[in-house]
Formats: structure tokens, sequence, C-alpha cells
């Protein structure tokens, strides 16, 4: 009875649940993609009153292992936007069925897997559909949608590509006012590797990379190189444009691409090779200083580190470490030594958000103003210009978040559109919604408009993007100068303003909290090892420049910074620390016991063993030499031995044999304070001789043996003579 009724009761709920809850279950649990569009054209980014076609080319190919029947593919075009929540909305992928600006076009009658065919699509602006859907000037949602029908399936969206047109003008009609006060732009400009290479870059040695990607990025086609080639062009053919533009570099860039000038090795399994990239690396390094000479530098901190991670890094005494901080915003002087340019004094572009402890330190380190996105502000009114952030007298200038969000990207694990990708993560229109987003903010269908507006513009600070992309993006805001839609301000005159309120940074709205508590832990165990090292090291005084501890522990230092890179968010930790590690052990190493390359026979019970230390640091060094595995010996272990700067010396321990025959005994070296230095040396050994405790251990043995055998006898003699008596 009463499984019937459970029955009943469940029955209904299993009904409401397929009624309901069926749309939701069914977007979480989509078929694995079938179809990728990739779009290589999209011509005109931005419609004008010129404008006549919009041509939009690229292709489709099968990732599926299913055959799919006539894949067809149509313009789908929303509503003009008229608020930024529908705008933000559209960029984190969401939106309905808009009407379609075209209809579906056969692409080919059948796609089987791994194949791919071509897409092109133009579409008439002066008439038809276009003429009326796109009538006033303003932003509209567009997507390029393929249906097809997989083998064993029915017709369905597989594919589709969303992005954000701007219409500057409807086509074929009279060009519109220009705003009476039109928004300024300012466009920083990140010149910033996308992930540390170095795998060890220690004190006289050859700098070592992880691999050679970065010389890939910086010789002709790659992504560094586009990122110079394009502001160069852009620099020479519009001058507008170019007076906005401010250059963000990353300072751990440019300085290993300086080391790679002078030749550099790759690692490859446990060996490494000679780099490939040395001129690719001068010719870049130069364009770059022809680029930036007498423009506007902002750094941002070195590696792009995360700011408020490297206060969590503790140091040998397990205190904060704030020299790390001071190092990671003090970058501004390897720009200036390596691009013979003066970046903005006191100027910082940091990743996310940063807490009071960390704005503390950074106003103590010398920063006076910081840019950083506006969603990171939190104030009684939306924050749209410069504020101080309380408790630490910082200026905050605020970069435009939906312009940022719209050329990085919204992370959105659950797109409601099915296989629907967005426009900024597709390489060759990457910037499309970055643009839409600019037009936008100047007031282009803003039911709301501020006229005067500062815009920051942002794009990705590891932006990889085509030359032809990246290019198209700044001439596309040199159009926009050119019409009169925004106007131009360098960064300089933009900051020399006062702040126009107080505003705090909003911690809960950075969703990316930098390198974890396993990365930070790592990471601090790191720095206090090389904190111990560094306290043994002593300067020689007899060389004419004698080279101090800190310049040998000095690439361990920043290879803790490389560890707590914004880039590495989400990394496994020994991928995160493998640099770090990596430096201290090629500092750690050069301290080592020479293992004897025949066995060593002491010569008597008690004899001193020779050990043989080499110290290859340019620095004196303070050790302690330790034994293990030493069964059948008793040494005598000395203690804080000095070994100078490039040499070796014989250190003769007493050691006395408890044994004769063959013997092994371990010998190892720390600091003082315990941190390992190079690897154990095993000593083998021979003795034929006892020491004193064997001797005497054995004397006693022998007179208990020597006692024992009288009594015995004495015994029996007593036996016998009892024995005697008894029988008279």
């Amino acid at each position: 009875m009463k499984r019937f009724a459970a029955f009943v009761l469940v029955v209904p709920l299993l009904a409401l649940s397929a009624l309901f809850g069926g749309t939701a279950q069914a977007q979480v649990e989509q078929e694995p993609p079938r179809l990728r569009l990739d779009i290589t054209q999209l011509n005109p980014r931005v419609i004008t009153t010129s404008s006549t076609t919009l041509t939009i080319s690229g292709s489709i190919t099968n990732i599926g292992d299913r055959r799919i029947s006539t894949p067809k593919v149509r313009l789908e075009v929303g509503e003009r936007l008229t608020s930024a929540k529908q705008f933000a909305d559209r960029l984190a992928g969401a939106g309905g069925t808009d009407p379609s600006l075209t209809d579906f076009a056969v692409v080919t009658q059948e796609l089987q897997p791994g194949q791919t065919a071509p897409v092109n699509l133009t579409v008439n602006l002066t008439g038809g559909r276009a003429a009326y859907q796109l009538a006033r000037p303003g932003v509209y949602p567009l997507l390029v949608n393929v249906n097809g029908t997989p083998e064993f399936g029915g017709q369905a969206r597989l594919a589709a590509v969303s992005t954000l047109l701007p219409v500057l003008g409807a086509p074929g009609k009279s060009a519109p006012e220009k705003p009476a006060k039109p928004a300024s732009v300012t466009t920083l400009w990140p010149i910033a590797d996308n992930l540390p290479h170095v795998h060890s870059a220690a004190l006289g040695g050859p700098l070592t990379l992880t691999d050679d990607r970065l010389a890939d990025e910086l010789g002709t086609g790659g992504r560094l190189n586009a990122l110079v080639t394009a502001a160069r062009t852009a620099e020479t053919d519009d001058s507008r444009l170019a007076s906005s533009l401010c250059f963000a570099i990353d300072p751990d860039l440019i300085q290993t691409v300086d080391a790679m000038t002078r030749g550099y090795q790759v690692r490859v399994g446990a060996g490494t090779v000679e780099g490939r990239g040395v001129q690719a690396a001068q010719d870049w390094l130069a364009g770059l200083r022809a680029l930036v000479a007498g423009r506007c530098v902002v750094p941002l901190p070195f590696a792009d580190a995360d700011l408020g991670a490297l206060t969590r890094i503790r140091s040998g005494s397990g205190s904060a470490d704030p020299g790390l901080l001071t190092k990671a915003i003090g970058g501004a002087a390897t720009i200036t030594q390596l691009l013979n340019v003066q970046p903005l004094n006191g100027v910082l572009w940091p990743d996310g958000t940063q807490d009071d402890q960390t704005l503390t330190a950074m106003a103590g380190g010398g920063i006076r103003t910081v840019l950083t996105s506006s969603a990171n502000l939190q104030s009684d009114e939306p924050v749209t210009s410069a504020v101080t952030l309380t408790g630490s007298g910082i200026k905050a200038q605020p970069v435009d978040s939906l312009i940022s969000d719209a050329m990085n990207g919204v992370v959105n694990p659950h797109p409601p559109m099915a296989n629907t990708v967005m426009s900024s993560s597709v390489p060759a229109i990457s910037a499309q919604n970055g643009l839409a987003a600019i037009a936008f903010r100047a007031g282009l269908g803003q039911s709301q408009q501020q006229p005067g507006a500062h815009l920051v513009v942002t794009p990705p600070r590891h932006w990889d993007a085509p030359l032809s992309e990246v290019s198209g993006f700044l001439q596309r805001v040199g159009d926009y100068l050119g019409s009169g839609l925004v106007t131009a301000t360098d960064l300089p005159k933009l900051l020399s303003g006062s702040a126009s309120d107080t505003a705090s940074m909003n911690a809960k709205g950075d969703l990316s909290s930098g390198p974890d508590g396993d990365v930070t832990t790592a990471l601090s165990r790191i720095n206090g090892q090389a904190a111990n090292l560094q306290s043994a090291m002593v300067a020689d005084p007899n060389k004419p420049k004698p080279v101090r501890p800190e310049d040998v522990i000095e690439p361990v230092r920043a290879a803790l910074l490389r560890g707590a890179s914004t880039t590495w968010r989400g990394a496994e930790t020994a991928i995160v620390t493998a640099n770090a590690k990596g430096d201290l052990d090629a500092i750690s190493d050069r301290i080592t016991v020479e293992r004897p390359k025949q066995t060593i026979a002491l010569a008597s019970g008690a004899s001193p063993l020779p050990v043989f230390v080499s110290n290859e640091l340019p620095v004196g060094i303070w050790t302690r030499i330790a034994f293990n595995n030493n069964s059948g010996l008793r040494l005598d272990e000395k203690r804080n031995l000095f070994y100078p700067a490039g040499g070796g010396k014989n250190e003769y321990i007493p050691v006395e044999a408890l044994r004769a025959g063959r013997l092994s005994v371990d010998v190892s070296l720390s600091t003082p304070t315990g941190t390992p230095l190079g690897s154990p040396a095993r000593f083998e050994l021979t003795s034929t001789e006892y020491g004193a405790i064997t001797i005497i251990v054995t004397i006693t043995a022998g007179g208990a043996l020597l006692l024992l055998a009288s009594r015995r006898i004495y015994r029996r003699v007593k036996e016998a003579k009892s024995g005697r008596g008894g029988t008279t």
C-alpha cells in the first residue's frame, strides 16, 4: 500500500518536471558540437551611410562523427541596443531568436566528418529587410546561424557566431548630426607576454626558456610582432590616434627579450638546445624602442604579477616579504634602462583588485595612480571618472569595464544559445565587439548619453590576434576620431585632473583571486629557502667588484614574481613554481661535495676522512656537513664551515670505524639554517683495524669469557674432588 501511495505521488512530480524543467535539462545536456563555423571576413566592420553591402566569409567544418545533410546559413539581426544591461547581456550570450536578415542558403548538400565547405554571404544594405532593420544609428546584435541535419538526428542549430554590429548612419541616408560634446578616447596598448617562458636565468648562466614559442611571437606574423607593427603603422598614418595611445609594458617581457638577443637555450627533455629567436628578439626590441621613443608609457607589474598574492608570500622568518611587491611595482627602471623611455611617474596598471593591505604597500612603494576596471570600484554612484581610494590615498582612473568585457569576452560556462560562440573568441573578428562597445559608450543609440565622457580603452592584456585584426581595430578607432564620434585625449592629460570622489576596491567583483593557497605556500617555501641561502653568503672582499649575495639570489626573486603571474590562474602548482625552484636549485647545486673516485682505506681505527667541497659561486658561503647512512662509523660532524668564492678545499673529518670491512656514508651539505646545498655524495670505505670502542668491547668481552671459563673449570674441579671424597 505504501509503495502504491509513493507511486501516486511521484508520477505527478515527474510530469511537472518534464513539463517545466525539460527545456533547462535540454540546455545542460546538449549534444557535443558537430560543426565549427570559422569567420574570416566581416566587411564592413562598421556600417556608415556610404555602406552598400555587408559581406561575411568563412567556412564550416564537420568536427563530429556523423554525416550532416544540407547545412545552410543565414544572418539574424536583433533589436537596437539601448541600455548597458542589454549590451552586457548580449556579451554574456543571452538572447532569443532574432528576426532573420537573410533567408537560409544551402552551403552544400552534405558534409562528411572532417570535411570543410566555404561560406559566403552578401547582403544588400540599401533595400529589403536590411534597410528596415538597420534604419537607425545604433548597435545591433548580429548572428551567423548554421543549421543542418546530422545523421540519425533532426534539423537543429549546429553552429553560430554572435557579434555586435555598429551602425553609425543608416545606409543610403543622410549622416546623423555629430555629438555636441563627444566622448574622449584614450587607448592603453598592452605589450605583455601571455605566459612567463623563463625556465632558469641564474646569475652567470645562460637564459633558458621552457620552449621557443616566444621566438615565434616576436617574429613576422607573431602575436607580439603584430602589436608593435600595428601600433607603428597607426602612429604614422593617424596623428590623432597616435596622441591617444599609451603603451602598457611588462618589464619582465622586455628583460627576457633583451637576454634573448645575446643568445639563449631552450629546454628539451632533460637537456637544452640553442634558441632560434636571437635575430627576431633583436629586431623586435629595436622596433619597440622606436615605437615608444618620446611616447606615453605605463608599466605593468613585473610578469603581470598578482599583487595581492605577493602580499601573502612569506619570507624565511614566516613574516610578509614586502620586497617582492616593491620589485613587482618597480619596473619603471627596467623600462627606462632597456627602452630609453621614462614611464609615467607613479602610475601602474595592475590586473584584478587589491585589498587595503596591498594598496597601502603600493602607496609605500611610490604608486600614486592605478588604472583599473570600473567594475572593481565601489561607490554610492557609478564610477565614471577618477576617484581616490579610501585608506590609501591612491587615485584610481577607471577603465571602461563594458569595453573591456567586449574585448576580452565574458566567461559564461552555460550559454543559453546552443553551439554559439562569441566573436571575441574568433581571431579574425575578435575586436568586433570592442568596436561596438566604444561606439555604444560614445552615445550611439543609448537612451541616456553621457556627453564628454572619458573612455579608457584596453584591448586584452595578452591579446592574440592576427596583424590584420590588430591593425584593423586601430584603424577603425581612428575612423571614429575622424568622424567626430569621439575625440582623442592623451593619458597624461587625463591623469592630471583631480579625483572627483572617493571609492573602495570591490574585492568581491574579482572572480580571479590569483594563485591559490597551494601555490602561495609553495612560493613561500622557496622564498624562505632563498632567504636562508642568501644569509649564508658573504661577498668576496678580495675582488675589485665584489658580487653581492642579493645579486646571486635576484634570479630567484624574479622567478617568484613569475610564479605569481596572473597568467597562471588555474595552472598546476608544479608548473607555476618550476622557474623559481629551478633557479634556486641552480644556485645550490654550485656548492658540491666531490665524490671520491675510489674506495677510501682508513689507515687506522680512527682516521680523518677527506671531504673536498667545491664552491663555484662568486660569493663565499657558510655551510654545514651532515652524514647519513653511516652504520659502523662514528664521525665528528664539523659545523659552520666557510668556503671562499670560486674555490674549494678539503675538510678532514675525524672518523672512527666501529667494525672492520667495507663501510659507506652519504655526505651532504646545507646552510647553517638547514637549506640543502647540492646533492649528497656517497663515500665507500674499507677498514682493517678496530677503533678504540671496538677494542674496549673486545677486551671486555674477552675478560668476561675468561671469567666464565675460569668459573666453569673451578666448578668441575670442585665436583671432581667431591666425588672422590664420597667413595672413601
